[in-house]
């Protein structure tokens, strides 16, 4: 029996368009029912559109022809395993591909990795890191759009327009803060040293003040403020920041 699907969509853009939706679409290769709506629930809530297969014999041929801008796919699953399935996407397409699955077993990680797998998340895991590891691929893949944009939970950044939203209010940031936030996003609420931002800031072996850092990273905390992010951009002492 062929796979069914919940919801079609073909993409047709990968920016977001006017009404602030966006254009990505997500595929769900995932047997759990519970986990499969959960996962489409989470991806609609930050406006992605979602195609959640519910039989899997043709689950790859299906994710060719509809070419989603990125899936997820568990390991474990019925008539077919999830690597069979990477293997098969990946012989024809460069489609991004998450695995997400409950195998947390090196070798499983390993060989999700040779066959083309991007990332390899394991069940349970945090929505908030998984939305932004998602974000981050989509940017990185699809870095020709016309617009992009990174989110952190109820944050956002735009990096065409270089202005941060959140709770429907935007800010305008400056060169040094759209970077140190893009950064921070990407790392979606793991810490990022101080070392690290300075060199995306300044990749230069000139010296540069530490107390420089300081100062962007207090302006940047300074708008966040404006839109109510208060709190959103934390301070880890002696290692650096997160979000």
């Amino acid at each position: 029996m062929g796979s069914r699907i919940s919801r079609t969509s073909v993409p047709a853009a990968r920016s977001t368009d006017g009404s602030g939706a966006s254009a990505y679409s997500i595929m769900i290769i995932e047997d759990d029912k519970t986990i499969r709506h959960e996962l489409k629930a989470l991806l609609e809530k930050y406006r992605y559109t979602v195609i959640a297969v519910d039989e899997f014999c043709d689950a790859a041929d299906l994710a060719i022809s509809l070419r989603p801008h990125l899936i997820l796919l568990d390991l474990s699953l019925p008539f077919l395993d999830g690597h069979q399935i990477c293997r098969d996407i990946r012989k024809r397409s460069d489609i991004p591909i998450i695995i997400v699955t409950s195998r947390d077993n090196e070798l499983d990680e390993l060989m999700s990795i040779s066959l083309g797998a991007d990332y390899f998340v394991t069940k349970p895991y945090n929505t908030q890191i998984l939305i932004a590891k998602i974000s981050n691929l989509l940017n990185r893949v699809y870095a020709g759009g016309a617009a992009s944009e990174i989110r952190f939970g109820e944050l956002s950044l735009d990096l065409g327009r270089s202005t941060a939203a959140y709770r429907g209010q935007t800010v305008e940031l400056t060169k040094n803060e759209l970077r140190i936030l893009q950064l921070l996003l990407e790392n979606g609420g793991v810490i990022v040293s101080r070392d690290e931002i300075m060199n995306a800031l300044w990749q230069t072996d000139t010296f540069v003040d530490d107390n420089t850092l300081t100062v962007n990273i207090n302006r940047l905390r300074g708008k966040l403020a404006v839109i109510g992010a208060h709190g959103i951009l934390k301070t880890r002492r002696g290692q650096g920041y997160s979000l």
